[in-house]
């Protein structure tokens, strides 16, 4: 538990905020150390910044915190992500957006060039030999040895369980006795892990896309491996129920089309209108980024349309363009790619040996053939990261903590629906509301028993019924 801060970390709890204007909203900056073992070691700046309560007579603060690990709560707030949180919760809340430390404007994890990062980021490993495995494991042992360099200490800290203090710090900062929070995605993580940390200090807390702290990284990959696969499926079969699926035959048959266009992708990457080949990896991505949402499937048809008929990976090339948040000019908006890595290197990295991860990749096959590759032989990444992990899979329990909320999708592509279950199952306060959908999350993009649930929750404290489904 996190107990009372200590004399060394009082200064960072009794620090004062200096708000500024920063076009609607307020920003501030709020100091954390580097190391909580050794809080003089080092400190650094977390960015925030502040939607105040429309009704000008704030009940505290309800801070996000959008997933990833390294998507930025700041971006979320000033970009419009504020409008997933419903006007009367926005009526009596400070929406407060923030970037964990590692990411964005919070001491960015800082790795390779533009450049680099682009061919990386656009590679195609052949894991089905040991040449393919360490050209792959040489590729990652780049960019940490860019990011060591180019980060510095920093880099051994950004994991989650110093995040969730860092939140605990930002808590005390803006005032507020207890947490109210709003995580999606990763955001589950860094939640529930504040909860495990200061469960006397859980006000209002809503995990929604949750991870399940209990799995290892390569149960992690495997799961969603199919969660990838349910929701592609789903897809196929709404596509083909249409009149211009390019997608032919049978769900089965479209699946093993979609299948193909990926091998021929990486045998023979498709030209695009920009002179930028489009591998497999990117195309990949264009077809994820798109099953997040089934507003977007839509996008997906016309996409696929332009691959299948028209040989062409313009389209699948914009919008992996988008996931990776990369710019036309070939730079990046974010450092999300770079921070997702680190962190997860640190949380708990999964096994490089080579017949483990080839065993692993079998299982993936089995439960996900048309994604498996892209959720295989997950361990080059980390097996020669700077700082070792410090991090490891087991259950949070949060013993004596308010009612946590658990929000689950049916068909989350990214964070299946037994995630939630699990994180709802197992932490002792726990309360899981479903929602019977397609995409990631549900808060602020399903329905309004959803949001109701949400709502009462954080206005008035009433806990939804456990195991309500909407």
């Amino acid at each position: 538990m996190g107990g009372a801060p200590t004399d060394a970390l009082a200064p960072f709890y009794e620090q004062t905020l200096q708000w500024t204007a920063c076009g609607d909203l307020q920003c501030t900056t709020a100091r954390v150390p580097i190391d909580y073992a050794d809080p003089a070691a080092g400190s650094i700046d977390l960015a925030l910044n502040r939607l105040p309560a429309s009704s000008g007579e704030a009940v505290g603060s309800l801070l996000v915190n959008p997933g990833g690990p390294g998507a930025s709560g700041v971006e979320f707030v000033s970009a419009g992500g504020s409008e997933r949180v419903s006007e009367r919760v926005r009526d009596r809340y400070d929406l407060v957006g923030f970037d964990p430390r590692g990411v964005q404007s919070s001491a960015p994890v800082t790795c390779l060039d533009d450049a680099a990062k682009d061919e990386l980021l656009s590679r195609d490993f052949d894991f089905s030999t040991d040449a393919g495995i360490e050209e792959a494991r040489a590729a990652y042992r780049a960019l940490g040895e860019a990011c060591a360099e180019n980060t510095g200490s920093l880099l051994g800290h950004v994991d989650t369980v110093s995040a969730a203090r860092d939140l605990d710090v930002l808590r005390a900062a803006l005032g507020d006795e207890s947490l109210t929070y709003l995580g999606y995605s990763y955001g589950t993580s860094l939640g529930a892990n504040y909860a495990e940390l200061f469960p006397d200090r859980v006000g209002r807390l809503v995990l929604d896309g949750a991870l399940d702290p209990r799995l290892d990284a390569a149960e992690v990959g495997r799961q969603q491996a199919v969660g990838f696969e349910n929701a592609l499926r789903a897809y196929v079969e709404d596509c083909q129920g249409g009149e211009s699926c390019p997608l032919t035959g049978s769900v089965d048959e479209g699946m093993a089309q979609v299948a193909e266009l990926l091998d021929r992708a990486r045998r023979n990457p498709l030209e695009t209108e920009s002179g930028r080949p489009l591998t497999a990896t990117l195309a990949f991505y264009g077809i994820a980024f798109t099953l997040y949402d089934d507003a977007n499937w839509g996008v997906l048809t016309d996409a696929l349309t332009q691959a299948l008929r028209g040989d062409d990976g313009t389209f699948l090339l914009y919008i992996a363009d988008l996931y990776n948040e990369r710019n036309e000019d070939g730079s990046f908006a974010s450092n999300k790619t770079e921070a997702f890595t680190a962190v997860n290197c640190l949380d708990g990295a999964p096994s490089s040996d080579p017949a483990q991860m080839s065993a692993e990749a079998a299982q993936v096959r089995e439960v996900a053939p048309t994604v498996a590759s892209f959720f295989s032989y997950g361990g080059v990444v980390c097996q020669d990261w700077p700082y070792p992990a410090s991090g490891s899979a087991g259950p949070l329990t949060a013993p004596g903590a308010a009612p946590i909320v658990v929000i689950g999708t049916t068909n989350d592509p990214a964070t299946p629906y037994v995630w939630a279950q699990g994180l709802a199952e197992q932490l002792e306060s726990g309360v899981l509301v479903t929602w019977e959908g397609e995409g990631h999350t549900a808060y602020g993009r399903s329905n309004d028993c959803v949001a109701d649930a949400v709502d009462g929750y954080l206005l008035e404290g009433t806990v939804p019924e456990d195991g309500l489904t909407c």
